[in-house]
């Protein structure tokens, strides 16, 4: 059986820092864990995960960010990999972007911040659940 990933993006430190408390202390060892503080650096994360075998289940990305903002990010993302559950995790989103990135990157669901643990959670495990991608 192949590794599972979950790809957390925002350029806030502190935010990055609290998804990674909240994903270990929620599901362990049963995913390995990857921040980013830019979009680029996730699409290379990504990559470097797929060229290893590690199959990305979920990204969690931040909207607002400096250079690429969360839903182009999301865009590319489902543009080369469209099996990746996508989440907008934000403080403040366009209506206009998220309804596009809804339609051009199948986006499962936007989370406001600051988000409740257990939506979050939740969020995740039923993503992998309704659309039939349960991983152990």
């Amino acid at each position: 059986m192949s590794e599972m990933a979950i790809i957390c993006v925002d350029d806030e430190l502190l935010i990055l820092k609290s998804l990674e408390v909240e994903l270990i202390e929620a599901f362990e060892d049963r995913y390995v864990y990857e921040f980013a503080e830019t979009a680029n650096e996730a699409l290379e994360i990504i990559d470097e995960l797929e060229e290893e075998g590690i199959k990305i289940c979920v990204i969690v990305s931040d909207w607002l960010m400096p250079g690429v903002k969360g839903d182009e990010l999301l865009m590319k993302v489902h543009s080369k990999y469209p099996q990746i559950i996508k989440i907008l995790l934000t403080g403040q989103a366009e209506e206009e972007s998220l309804n596009r990135v809804i339609k051009e990157a199948n986006l499962y669901c936007c989370l406001t911040k600051p988000w409740n643990h257990g939506e979050l959670v939740s969020t995740i495990e039923n993503a992998q659940i309704n659309t039939n991608r349960t991983y152990p």
